[in-house]
Formats: C-alpha cells, structure tokens, sequence
C-alpha cells in the first residue's frame, strides 16, 4: 500500500512542538519516509509545507501539543498514535489511555514506584512504553495493560475498545456499494473511533455541508455519508484536532444493481456513458485507465468501481462537461472525446460544448499579481489541467470557495488567493501539486 495510508491528514495547521527535524523534501511520500527513518525521537507526526517543498519530522502530534491555523501547511499523523482502539490483542496500540478497567491511574512505565517494573522504556525501546499509558509489551492474551499507582496491585489490564465494535452491523444499511455515495447506514464513528460531529452542527468545525446546501445527500444526524465524491463515506469529527476522517464502512457482498448506467450516446454532461469510442476529439487514442504510462493519474478501476473506468474508453468520472480520457500522446495529457448527443434537442448543447475551452474574449492576461485576474485560462505553464477548486482530487487543499469568497474561486479558472506572485493552481496530476498557470502581464505586449 501507499506510505501515507499509515497517517492521518489535516490540512491548513501547525502544532506547536520541541522536537523536530527540517528536510528538503520533494513530496508528502518522501516526508513520510524521513518520518519511518528519524532516529532522533520517535515520530509521531510531520508537517509538509507545498509551495517551499519544506518537511518536518516531529515527535509531537495534535493529541499532545497546541496546534493553530497555518495556510499551505499539512499535518500528517501517524494512525496507531491517535487510535482510541485496539486490533486484536492491542500489541500496537498507542493510545493515551492510562488508567485500568477498575478506574485506577497506571504507574509510568520509567519509574520504579510503587512497583519495580520488569518492563521498561530501556528493555522494550520499540513497544511504545511512553508516560504511564495502557500498553501490551509482552503480547498478553487479554490485551493492553499497565502497573498500578496502587501498592496493593502491582499491574491490572486496561478497558481498550476493540476497534471492529466502533462499526455497529444492523443490516444491508451498513454496507457500501461502489464509493459509498449512496451509503444511507448509520455508522458515525471515524475509523480511528472519534466520533462524527452532526452534519447541521458548525461546532468544532464550520463547513458548508448542510442538509440546506445538499438536500440530496441524506446528511442526517452524524452519519457517515459521502457527498462531495470522496474514495468512501467520511464526516466530521468532534475532535477539534481532527477536522475529517473516513469512516470504516465494508463493502457489501451483493454486486450494486445495474441502474440504465450504460448510456451508448451523450446526455447531459455523459455521466452515464458507458460507450466504446476510445479516440479523442482531435484524434489521439485513449490511454487505458489500468495503465500509468505515458501519463500517471489517481483514476484508477480498483479505487472507482462504478465509473466505468473499463479498457481506455472515454468516460466522465469527475463530472467535467464532457467525456474525456488520458492520451497516449505523451505531451498532450488529456482530451475531450466527441460522443454522439441521444436526441436532437440537445444537438445544439452538444454543439455549444464543442466550443474551445479557453475563450479568448475576457481578460488573458493579467495585473500586478493577478490577484483580480478573471479570465478563463485553465492551464498550468506547463501544460498541465488545472483541478477545479472545490474538488479535493488529486490533491487535498484549503483553498476551497466557501473560504475564499472574494477570489471567485470558480471551476477550474486560474486564479491567485493567496497573494501569491501570479495566477495559479492545483494541477490533476497527482505527482504535481500546483503549477503557475499560463498567463502573461497585461503589459508583456508591448515589450513584445
């Protein structure tokens, strides 16, 4: 699996923290390596800053320390430190229990009273034996344990839930098809076991996704749902060092009915095209979507199931206005396809579609800092489609509309809300995270 599965993501915050190293780093992964390799301390957690490419390893992580608002910067914590379960008999756990079951504070595991313990930091320098919390050095059967503070019990085991309880099993409800966008179960704990903030509370977290906004969704309660397109249903959590996390939904055994997904023409923005045409609009043949090469991307069939993601056929997994496929042009990284419209009426849409995607008319260029640039350009400098700004794929962000109202962060236009230099984005490649975008100074012309 991916390195950066083993941790949990916060976008847009700092914590505070004493123990800490820098690397220059050219990505999240190589971060999360210099993480697994740190000798130093242990490492509990990093932070990647996107725009200088800047890595920091840290022994803290958010259960511990402060943390604050810090635009462009992610926190990456490792799983097995903030989880509140424990897998099996607990020989991983490193939660922050630190009493036993009967309710009595455990002794810390470096110190020799009241107990002498043949356990120690020194002896078992890789089972976790940090403060006085519940921990299983010696793979005990009965799961984590700790010494006592009371010098009549010298140990005693510690009430650790397991972490398959926190799914609660009431039927076909509590199983997803395909990405889970249709998931209506009643699981609302994360996958970590914090538990779901209700989705028309804004306490500890605001956000835009109210059963108002997204009638449709079926937001109820503090259930799990899925409705902006994530890999799996997710929510909020009421940890307010925890924005999001997915939740631990299994797949359901029975096959999703098949529901008149297999359009041969195009309609509406051809969601439901489930056709064979394999050529782009201006002739070059689709990449297969199994495939990496000439081109790398996260659509891939196994993450996607229900996308239609099958040989190199035009599909719209990502709601674009159209069909469209990676090319196996190795300088041209995708395409729209032509897709024959199913009746007339909507000939002439199909016809507007075919209309270019930059539109020369408003502004191409822009001023000062391009902080007030509103054209249509969509483009990296090196070519690369720009990521539409409320999406969250490839890549996680911070800079989503709702929190950037004044920068009309619309579709997948260039734009500059951070006060950057010039106008930029994040790109839909998964190996480059933004790029400045392909725009001159409205004064560039007359140099020319």
């Amino acid at each position: 699996g991916d390195i950066l599965d083993d941790y949990l993501r916060t976008d847009g915050v700092w914590i505070l923290t004493r123990n800490k190293q820098f690397y220059k780093t050219n990505n999240e992964k190589e971060c999360a390596e210099k993480c697994e390799e740190e000798r130093n301390f242990t490492c509990r957690a990093f932070l990647f800053t996107r725009k200088k490419l800047e890595c920091l390893t840290l022994a803290e992580n958010a259960k511990m320390t402060v943390m604050f608002t810090s635009t462009d910067t992610d926190l990456y914590e490792k799983r097995i430190y903030l989880m509140q379960c424990k897998r099996g008999i607990g020989t991983d756990y490193r939660g922050t229990e630190a009493k036993t079951r009967r309710g009595i504070p455990c002794q810390k595991w470096a110190d020799k009273i009241p107990h002498k313990p043949n356990y120690t930091p020194e002896k078992h320098p890789s089972a976790g034996l940090e403060e006085n919390y519940c921990r299983n050095p010696d793979a005990d059967e009965s799961g984590p344990w700790c010494y006592t503070t009371d010098p009549a019990m010298r140990f005693d085991y510690c009430a650790i839930p397991e972490c398959e309880d926190q799914v609660t099993h009431t039927g076909e409800g509590d199983c997803m098809q395909c990405n889970g966008e249709d998931y209506h179960g009643e699981v609302s704990r994360t996958e970590s076991g914090l538990e779901c903030q209700h989705w028309d509370a804004q306490e500890p977290h605001m956000h835009g996704f109210t059963q108002k906004h997204y009638p449709e969704k079926d937001l109820k309660m503090n259930y799990c749902r899925n409705p902006d397109g994530e890999l799996r249903p997710w929510c909020f959590t009421t940890s307010p060092n925890k924005r999001w996390e997915y939740c631990n939904i299994p797949r359901c055994s029975t096959h999703p009915p098949v529901s008149g997904l297999d359009s041969q023409c195009l309609s509406g923005k051809g969601e439901d095209y489930r056709g064979r045409i394999a050529i782009t609009e201006l002739g070059n043949a689709c990449q297969h979507w199994n495939t990496q090469f000439p081109h790398k991307h996260g659509w891939i069939p196994d993450r996607y199931p229900c996308k239609g993601l099958e040989e190199n056929y035009c599909r719209n997994p990502d709601g674009e206005k159209k069909p469209w496929c990676y090319t196996t042009n190795s300088s041209v990284r995708w395409e729209y396809c032509t897709i024959p419209p199913c009746d007339r009426t909507e000939q002439g849409i199909a016809g507007m579609d075919n209309m270019p995607v930059q539109v020369p008319l408003p502004e191409e260029c822009y001023r000062g800092k391009g902080q007030s640039y509103r054209g249509t350009t969509s483009i990296t400098a090196s070519g690369k489609k720009c990521q539409a700004w409320n999406s969250m794929f490839p890549h996680m962000h911070i800079k989503t509309p709702d929190r950037f109202p004044e920068a009309d962060l619309r579709d997948n236009y260039c734009r500059n809300p951070d006060g950057d230099s010039s106008p930029w984005c994040f790109t839909t490649d998964p190996n480059t995270i933004w790029e400045y975008c392909n725009l001159k100074r409205c004064d560039d012309h007359t140099q020319e």
